[in-house]
């Protein structure tokens, strides 16, 4: 009868046979890095990079080749437990950094995976690799099993690498036509009149009215990145007092400003309710809706930070409390805006909605990707 503790629930075809334990320093090489260590940061002439044992294994130099991807042999970090393919030639700044080549007996970019997903020991504060890492047990298939398993490992990490290539040229391609459209560098066809300064207070209304009624019961928060979401899914918990009847009840398509600053964010954020139909907000918050301007135009403009600048304009000077900026609702209101006519305030809102939303299609994918190798490695592993 097999062993069910060295069969893999997933599978490929025409593979059964239980996979064998093994020690580590069975599978791998171990070459001692004392004459590759070098003391300094910089490369040498000819181009030789130096990798440094800190948690992303920087590069003194970018080989073109890219010498991650494509390597001979595996750099093994004893404290980080990173691990980097690498190509010849090379250098490397500390003992800590092991590099590993593959026996007969294992493929190389299986062997990468095994140790990626192997729970090691831990004495002190070191991992060293001869005395804990080298007789660890493993369990491994034979060579043509961890061959297939190399293959659609490496096809996956493509994937997943392409996705992300994409997802920085998208994210770079909104920020120039952020920059492009709103400096008026870049304008639609058939529009040319320059655009009008306005007070915020001209094209919105302020909100304050109360959830005495108890509408929602739903507290919200503002995250920069994610919008108005739930306290619940944001917090794992309700920071909102459990009264919730003296807060401001905000609806779907309205704003709210948290003056809460944080790194990036120096004048904190403005959101649009876009996930629920309604919410409370603490009265902290500054509300309002449009009423003479397009409200997607409203959300790119936000997502920018043209308006920064006038909004430290009017916070007073040096006054930050608790983490808030110190500005005012009227101040807050008398905030210049530069926008053009509503017919092209509303292209804007559609090229910039259209490119976040294949910003949001490829996360998708990216994550779905993801999550497909997390199980793949869970489930095709012993």
């Amino acid at each position: 009868m097999k062993n069910e503790n060295l069969v893999p629930k997933v599978r490929f075809k025409g593979f059964s046979d239980p996979w064998e334990q093994r020690k580590l320093g069975d599978l791998f090489e171990y070459e001692r890095p004392d004459k590759y260590i070098v003391n300094s940061d910089q490369y040498s002439s000819n181009g030789i990079p130096v990798l440094t044992a800190n948690k992303s294994f920087i590069l003194g130099y970018t080989h073109e080749n890219n010498v991650y991807n494509k390597g001979k042999s595996i750099i093994f970090d004893d404290f980080t437990l990173d691990m980097k393919f690498v190509n010849f030639p090379y250098k490397v700044k500390s003992s800590a950094i092991k590099i590993l080549t593959a026996k007969n007996n294992i493929n190389l970019r299986f062997g990468f995976e095994l140790l990626k997903h192997t729970k090691f020991t831990q004495e002190g504060h070191a991992r060293h690799y001869i005395s804990i890492v080298q007789p660890t047990k493993v369990k491994v298939p034979i060579k043509a099993e961890q061959i297939q398993l190399s293959n659609l490992s490496s096809i996956v990490d493509s994937l997943i690498a392409a996705n992300e290539d994409e997802l920085e040229q998208l994210k770079t391609l909104k920020k120039l036509l952020m920059q492009k459209i709103f400096s008026q560098e870049w304008r639609f066809k058939g529009f040319t009149d320059p655009w009008e300064q306005r007070k915020l207070s001209d094209v919105v209304k302020r909100i304050t009215r109360k959830n005495k009624k108890l509408e929602s019961t739903l507290p919200l928060t503002i995250s920069a990145q994610y919008g108005l979401v739930d306290q619940h899914t944001f917090f794992d918990k309700q920071v909102a007092s459990r009264d919730v009847s003296g807060y401001y009840l905000i609806k779907k398509g309205e704003f709210a400003y948290n003056k809460s600053y944080s790194n990036g964010y120096p004048v904190g954020t403005i959101k649009r309710l876009e996930k629920y139909s309604e919410g409370v907000l603490s009265t902290l918050y500054i509300l309002f809706k449009p009423v003479q301007v397009d409200s997607q135009f409203l959300v790119t403009y936000f997502e920018g930070n043209m308006w920064y600048t006038e909004i430290m304009k009017r916070a007073t000077e040096g006054a930050r409390n608790h983490g808030l900026l110190n500005i005012a609702p009227k101040d807050f209101f008398e905030m210049n805006l530069f926008i053009p006519t509503i017919d092209e305030q509303v292209k804007v809102g559609i090229i910039i909605q259209v490119v976040d939303d294949l910003i949001a299609a490829n996360e998708d994918k990216l994550q779905q990707l993801k999550e497909l190798k997390k199980y793949l490695m869970q489930n095709m592993f012993v």
